[in-house]
């Protein structure tokens, strides 16, 4: 005889974690279309390097490989942190956050399910914190770059370097930090809008930047995950919000400092962020009160790091100092009991 619960889920964490990893597919097919193969090296990378870290600790441990590894989460986490990094860094700096994200982050809390911290998130903010400089190497738009790489080409910078190619002539500044230098140097808004890498979003009518399209390629894979309901609108709406909000103020209140909301929400990690980072159902907010005030604040963070902070972009900052305040949200939010009224609370006491 089958004990309860007889109501059986469809979706196991390996399906889950299948789904959010097609749902990229959109956005990193868009990436290797303006910015070149170098995210392909990256994914491969990052994956490579995940299932190794994950194998080793689990032999320590003493647990079984196959359903652990199977599980698809290593994966995910290391897609998501590939789709974070530059995509023409050293390969060793993409062991080094693997090596934060899955041994520090995950496996030493417990493994699945147990982390405190967005194990993605946690690789990224030790390396820009350790590497900020091999954190700045780009890649530039393909048709704005000098010298397109291809595949071979992108391999050879990983693993050996630049070679014959000077870094000048596939890399470039992102449009965040472009901005903030820029801004920084005393130079005319109009005059760093009109740059062609900041396109619809920076005002230039009827031209999508590159990065502004892999940012609306999340957005359409993020809706992909609210239509077959792997993640509720609680989150993401209220993320982005926050990020448009805490940005429009702050724009109306000078527009020669801080950037108009819409190229802050097309541009960095913002959509990323809203749609498969924020959204982690371990290390965000699980109640639907509690998720609101975790995203919005999120996103309001974000838009606090990119004009007052140092680094161009805050989504991991963002992410990792809300994951702190998930307890207290989760703790402080919990819908009332069922059939239970305050009065009768009081009256029990």
């Amino acid at each position: 005889m089958i004990g309860s619960p007889y109501i059986f889920g469809r979706n196991s964490t390996s399906l889950v974690m299948l789904k959010v990893m097609l749902a990229l597919i959109p956005g990193i097919a868009a990436h290797a279309w303006f910015f070149g193969p170098g995210i392909w090296v990256s994914l491969l990378l990052c994956s490579a390097f995940a299932l190794g870290f994950e194998t080793l600790i689990l032999l320590l441990r003493g647990l079984p490989l196959k359903p652990f590894l199977s599980d698809n989460s290593a994966l995910l986490t290391a897609w998501l942190l590939a789709l974070s990094l530059p995509t023409l860094a050293p390969w060793w700096l993409y062991a080094v956050g693997m090596l934060f994200a899955i041994v520090v982050a995950k496996q030493l809390y417990g493994g699945i399910g147990q982390n405190l911290f967005n194990p993605a998130m946690v690789g990224y903010a030790a390396l820009i914190v350790s590497f900020p400089v091999y954190m700045t190497q780009w890649p530039a738009p393909i048709a704005l770059a000098d010298h397109a790489l291809t595949i071979v080409d992108a391999f050879d910078v990983v693993f050996a370097g630049q070679g014959a190619i000077s870094p000048d002539a596939y890399t470039s500044a992102t449009v965040l930090d472009t901005w903030k230098t820029q801004v920084r140097l005393g130079t005319p808004v109009e005059t760093i809008l009109a740059q062609p890498m900041f396109g619809w979003a920076g005002g230039l009518a009827g031209r999508l930047g590159g990065q502004e399209i892999v940012a609306l390629m999340y957005f359409v894979g993020g809706l992909a995950l609210l239509s077959i309901r792997l993640i509720t609108w609680h989150i993401p709406l209220a993320f982005l919000i926050g990020v448009a909000a805490t940005a429009g103020v702050l724009h109306l209140i000078d527009p020669t400092q801080h950037a108009s909301p819409l190229l802050h929400l097309l541009s960095g990690g913002v959509m990323l962020g809203a749609f498969f980072i924020a959204t982690d159902p371990v290390s965000a907010a699980s109640t639907p009160r509690g998720k609101l005030i975790y995203a919005v604040m999120a996103g309001f963070l974000v838009a606090i790091i990119r004009a007052f902070g140092s680094y161009p972009d805050g989504v991991a900052f963002a992410v990792l100092l809300m994951n702190m305040c998930v307890p207290f949200i989760d703790h402080f939010t919990q819908p009332r009991v069922f059939g239970h009224t305050r009065t009768a609370a009081k009256d029990a006491k």
